[in-house]
């Protein structure tokens, strides 16, 4: 008898192409798999090299169902079987740097490995993302990207070394097959002012499953311990994913935490940042190549893209040298710290979406979360996360004379929130009205049983 898998979802609602792994307790030589689902429907199921071995084999299928689905297993199938079953398809990518361009069934992604030249453009990570269903593209420039991280080396303290934009990463692909594609990201961050910072690495897995509405990521990086904000930060990181809807429109224009928003309004180091630009330009006795470069492409504070005001105190750039660098940077953080801890800003706690763009400096800092969404309160276009711990706080912009929308892990002056190694699934679709269901089915998986059956 074949073996049976019976997938049954502890929660209501309907499940729609979930990612389900299970073990076979014998050896499959065969990559690819047909299953036989209740009522007849054909299942392509894929085998996983990681796991399989050694008188078991993990295999990988997407279900749609409600309630209880069983599956059984019934024979290896060819590669025209499994084409007619569908699949991930690889599309010729648009920059430069793909590594690779999929449509999933629910998406039409690019992931990039960067090219580390320090501007938008060269950032690693998804770089183009829209959804098959409506074709609506969420990163149309490719100067923008989801997935980044950032802080604690991204921040005042350290010269405001900017990951994705000054790494290229390597990508090592760990399965690829039609029902799952996992790309794992190595990389090294660039050294900054931090001592205790330098020559630390990562990893990134990111995976991503046929037809499935979600794909899912983890970080990694070596172990380290700094001080930022004041406070003593131990392996946590700023994961950022950014948007952009051009000009005047945003993608998402709502913000909302699970079980309620407590949040506070402002974004007090921005603007200290901005004013210390500001005087760098017009004071600072700095006369190289570099630095009269960025005064000339910074002679319009109001038109000049944000990367310009970060990469202008940023140590990789080298536009200022040590000492000044540190001396500025130690004013932005003073006045900084001292901003954000006034009674003027207060904390707000509500049940509505917040609209982030009617806010001082179009951002808010929600506190801790695990599930969290971005929406369209126009079209219901929804961004769905859920993290495996929550963050202790986030980082939300949505920036309308821009159209540039970010989601971060980290608080106040860039301190990061999300410990490393937590698993993140992130949703996407037309689904602000249920947005809170989708959150409760990233966070809680169906549960897998495998019945062997006779041999």
């Amino acid at each position: 008898m074949s073996d049976t898998i019976t997938i049954t979802d502890p929660l209501p609602g309907q499940r729609v192409y979930e990612p389900v792994i299970f073990t076979i307790k014998r050896d499959l030589a065969d990559d690819l798999w047909l299953a036989t689902a209740d009522g007849g429907e054909q299942v392509l199921c894929q085998r996983l090299a990681a796991g399989s071995g050694n008188g078991r084999t993990r295999l990988i299928a997407t279900v749609s169902f409600a309630g209880r689905l069983r599956l059984t297993l019934d024979r290896p199938c060819t590669v025209e079987e499994a084409a007619q079953a569908g699949g991930i398809q690889v599309l010729t990518g648009k920059e430069a740097d793909c590594f690779a361009r999929l449509d999933t069934g629910a998406f039409d992604l690019e992931l990039c490995h960067g090219s580390a030249q320090g501007v938008g453009s060269s950032k690693w990570g998804i770089r183009h993302f829209r959804a098959v269903e409506d074709g609506f593209e969420l990163l149309p420039s490719g100067n923008n990207a989801i997935g980044g991280f950032y802080g604690p080396f991204f921040t005042p303290e350290n010269g405001l070394i900017n990951p994705p934009e000054h790494t290229r990463v390597t990508i090592e692909t760990v399965e690829c097959g039609p029902v799952l594609h996992h790309y794992r990201m190595h990389g090294q961050i660039p050294d900054g002012l931090l001592p205790e910072l330098r020559g630390k690495r990562f990893t990134i897995d990111w995976q991503f499953t046929y037809n499935t509405p979600f794909f899912q990521r983890r970080y990694r990086v070596d172990s380290f311990q700094t001080l930022i904000n004041g406070r003593s930060v131990t392996d946590k990181i700023t994961v950022g994913d950014e948007f952009e809807g051009g000009a005047g429109a945003l993608v998402f224009d709502r913000f909302a935490a699970y079980g309620g928003t407590r949040y506070r309004a402002g974004d007090p180091y921005a603007g200290e940042l901005v004013a210390m630009v500001a005087d760098t330009v017009a004071n600072s006795a700095n006369h190289g190549p570099k630095f009269e470069e960025f005064r000339a492409r910074l002679a319009d504070m109001a038109s000049a893209h944000w990367d310009l005001y970060w990469r202008l105190f940023c140590a990789w750039e080298k536009v200022l040298d040590e000492d000044e660098l540190q001396e500025r940077l130690a004013r932005v953080r003073a006045r900084a710290h001292v901003s954000a801890d006034m009674n003027n800003r207060p904390w707000i706690l509500t049940d509505r979406a917040v609209d982030v763009s009617a806010v001082p400096h179009e951002t808010i800092f929600p506190g801790p979360a695990s599930k969290t969404v971005e929406y369209h309160q126009a079209s219901g276009r929804a961004m769905v996360w859920w993290t495996s711990q929550p963050s202790g706080a986030f980082q939300i912009v949505q920036r309308r004379q821009s159209g540039w929308v970010n989601w971060g892990t980290n608080g106040e002056n860039e301190c990061p929130e999300l410990p490393t190694g937590v698993e993140i699934k992130t949703a996407y679709g037309r689904v602000a009205e249920r947005w809170t269901q989708v959150a409760d089915q990233l966070e809680t998986p169906p549960v897998v049983t495998v019945d062997k059956g006779d041999r």
